[in-house]
C-alpha cells in the first residue's frame, strides 16, 4: 500500500452523493480496487458490532459518510422515529469504528436543514444552533448536527494523539443522476421531471405547480457535490484549520446561485421539451421564502460548482429517461 493509493471506504455508494464520489474518484484515476463498497445487504451500518469487523477486517484509510435515511417531508413526518435513530446510529457506527481502526481522514456529509427554520439568508456556518429548526424534518436534522459534533468532538480528544482528521460538509438541494423519481417522496426537481416528462407524453395542455412560484432556492449538481467533497478531503489540514474553527468546523457546499420555482419549473420544462402552459396553484403551499446557502468559506478554499442548472437538468433528465 501506498501513500499515493488510499484505500477509501465510500459508505452509501448505491445513493446519488455517494455513486457520484465514486465517479469523481475513478475518473481523477484513483484505481477501483482501492475504493471499498457494501450494500446494505452486506453490511448493516446500523449494526454496530458488523460496523466495527468491517473496519477491522478493511482498515480504509479514508471514509465518506455519505449513507443516511432520507427523504422528502412525508417521509420525514411519517417515520421520525426512523429518521433519527438510523441516522445516528449509522454516523456513530462508522466514525467510532473509523477511530478505532486509524482511519486518519473521514468526511461526512450532511443536510442545508442543520440550519435554524429562521435563520439569516445566504445561511453561514456559524448560524447553526442559533434557532430552533424546521419542525418537519427536525428528527433528521438534529441526528446530521450530531454527526458534526461527533466528527468534531474526536479530532478535539484524539486528533493530535492519534493523527486523525474528521471533516464535514453541508450541501444545498441536489440533483441528478440517481435521484429518487417517486411521485410521492422526491424532492422539487425529480418530482418535476417525472411530471413534465409524462405531461409531455400524454400531450397535456397545461401542469400545475404547487404553490405561487415565487419562493427562492438554490441547487447544485450532484457531480459537483462530489467533486467538492474529494476537494474539502484532500485539503492540507492547515489549510482546512485556517478557514475553521474547532467547535465550528463545517463547511457549506452550494451552486450560489438562486432561482425562483417559477424559473426552476420553466427550466425543467425546457430540458424535458414540454410545449404546453405551465400553470401555478396559489391554494398550496409556498414553503420557506428563500433557501440559500452562503458558500464563501469553500470559494476560499478554491472550489466553485461547474455545472450550471441548464446543463444539469439536461444530464438529470437524460437519467431518468434511461432508468424509466
Amino acid at each position: 500500500m501506498t501513500i499515493s493509493t488510499p484505500k477509501i471506504y465510500v459508505a452509501g455508494h448505491r445513493g446519488m452523493v455517494g455513486s457520484a464520489i465514486i465517479r469523481q474518484l475513478i475518473a481523477a484515476g484513483h484505481p477501483k480496487d482501492h475504493i471499498l463498497t457494501r450494500t446494505h445487504a452486506e453490511l448493516d451500518l446500523t449494526n454496530q458490532s458488523a460496523v466495527r469487523a468491517f473496519f477491522a477486517l478493511k482498515k480504509p484509510d479514508q471514509v465518506y459518510l455519505a449513507a443516511a435515511k432520507v427523504g422528502g417531508i412525508h417521509a420525514n413526518n411519517t417515520y421520525p422515529a426512523e429518521f433519527i435513530y438510523d441516522n445516528l446510529m449509522i454516523e456513530a457506527n462508522i466514525i467510532d469504528a473509523a477511530f478505532r481502526n486509524g482511519t486518519q481522514k473521514l468526511l461526512f456529509l450532511g443536510s442545508s436543514c442543520i440550519y435554524p427554520k429562521l435563520a439569516a439568508q445566504p445561511m453561514r456556518e456559524d448560524a447553526l444552533l442559533t434557532g430552533t429548526l424546521e419542525a418537519t424534518n427536525e428528527p433528521y436534522a438534529i441526528a446530521k448536527i450530531a454527526g458534526i459534533k461527533l466528527c468534531e468532538s474526536y479530532n478535539r480528544q484524539y486528533g493530535a494523539s492519534h493523527g486523525i482528521d474528521y471533516r464535514s460538509v453541508m450541501p444545498t438541494n441536489l440533483y441528478g443522476p440517481g435521484d429518487n423519481y417517486h411521485p410521492e417522496n422526491s424532492h422539487v426537481i425529480p418530482a418535476l421531471i417525472r411530471r413534465f416528462h409524462e405531461a409531455k407524453i400524454q400531450k397535456a395542455p397545461s401542469l400545475s405547480v404547487w404553490g405561487t412560484g415565487t419562493p427562492m432556492r438554490e441547487f447544485l449538481y450532484v457531480d459537483d457535490m462530489a467533486a467538492a467533497s474529494i476537494h474539502v478531503m484532500n485539503l492540507a489540514k492547515s489549510v482546512y484549520d485556517q478557514h475553521t474553527q474547532a467547535m465550528l468546523s463545517h463547511i457549506n457546499v452550494g451552486s450560489g446561485e438562486e432561482l425562483t420555482i417559477r424559473e426552476l419549473a420553466e427550466a425543467v420544462g425546457r430540458a424535458v421539451g414540454y410545449q404546453g402552459e405551465i400553470l401555478f396553484d396559489a391554494t398550496k403551499p409556498d414553503g420557506t421564502p428563500r433557501k440559500l446557502m452562503d458558500s464563501s468559506r469553500l470559494n476560499a478554499l478554491g472550489w466553485q460548482a461547474k455545472v450550471g442548472l441548464e446543463e444539469g437538468l439536461r444530464l438529470a433528465y437524460e437519467d431518468f429517461v434511461k432508468g424509466h
